[in-house]
């Protein structure tokens, strides 16, 4: 039973990817990564100039998963690239993550990635927490053009774009990217929420309003995966939010996606997740006489044309 798929031009031994934020800050980590089995390591959203970040508690529990404002906490890209150099050396798919404030900053972040070695950039449009960058540009068809399209100008390796959740029409927001130059679409970043403290009537994150991650978010990731594919249909995307076992891999990939990412899991299982989510998605696709995991990916609508008629 074969794991591998495609997404654009890069091939990946399974479609298990490690989602931007977890696990990603360091070369080691990200190769431990690579070592449990993840068919490639998304980065943490890398800046300019190192960030600290938005004071704690930045990560709290809440029923359905979890609530994080971590504000793209980041050493900056003059420290961060010989991290990237290590893990290319070892063998491992890379896609280097970026995040700016302006048109140059996401230029200029591409071309350093893409220099340091990454096989792959994705742009961090999307992040609900972080004033004047991600859901800022996400929200904004203008904004998002003019960065995906100097993003562009940066690099001639793929480049996916991470969607925001937070917008009337995901399908329009992915057609923009794509006609911009996006090589492939990430759908979803966390939604915007809110959780507050009923004993101290306080919100319980430091920064007051956070991203909502985790099996919650699986249904509303799904949805963008349908709604975006169907709208690009020659540009591979990644989806990402709430997939805790290989039952939610596959609901992903017969929506639409060519693969997905790790995140919230990885508090629950840590590593192991992408040992067992591995050995279980082969597990399926054997008793469902699936030969290669890729023939999943639409199968839904596939399925739902050879209804119809």
């Amino acid at each position: 039973m074969d794991l591998s798929v495609r997404v654009g031009a890069l091939n990946l031994r399974s479609p298990l990817l490690l989602a931007s934020g977890f696990l990603d800050e360091t070369a080691e980590s990200m190769l431990r990564v690579w070592d449990a089995g993840a068919g490639g390591v998304v980065t943490k959203s890398i800046g300019k100039e190192p960030r600290r970040g938005h004071p704690n508690p930045s990560l709290v529990p809440v029923a359905g998963g979890y609530l994080n404002a971590m504000g793209l906490p980041n050493p900056g890209i003059d420290h961060f690239v010989d991290d990237v150099k290590r893990v290319v050396a070892k063998g491992a798919i890379c896609i280097g993550s970026v995040f700016g404030g302006t048109d140059s900053e996401f230029q200029e972040l591409t071309s350093r990635m893409d220099q340091a070695g990454a096989h792959a950039i994705e742009l961090n449009v999307s992040c609900p927490h972080a004033k004047g960058y991600g859901t800022d540009i996400g929200c904004s068809p203008p904004l998002l053009k003019g960065v995906v399209t100097a993003a562009r100008a940066g690099t001639k390796k793929p480049m996916w774009v991470k969607l925001a959740p937070n917008v009337p029409n995901i399908a329009e927001m992915a057609k923009v990217a794509v006609d911009a130059g996006a090589d492939g679409l990430t759908c979803i970043n966390t939604l915007k929420a809110i959780a507050i403290d009923t004993e101290t009537g306080m919100p319980r994150l430091g920064n007051k309003v956070g991203g909502f991650s985790g099996p919650g978010l699986k249904p509303i990731g799904v949805r963008a995966v349908w709604d975006v594919s169907q709208a690009c249909p020659d540009t591979p995307v990644i989806g990402v939010g709430g997939i805790m076992n290989a039952a939610d891999v596959v609901e992903y990939m017969m929506a639409g996606a060519s693969a997905v990412q790790l995140g919230s899991v990885l508090i629950e299982k840590d590593l192991a997740a992408f040992t067992d989510i591995n050995r279980d998605l082969k597990a399926w696709c054997q008793e469902h006489d699936v030969k290669r995991v890729s023939e999943l990916t639409g199968r839904a609508r596939q399925e739902r044309r050879a209804v119809a008629h």
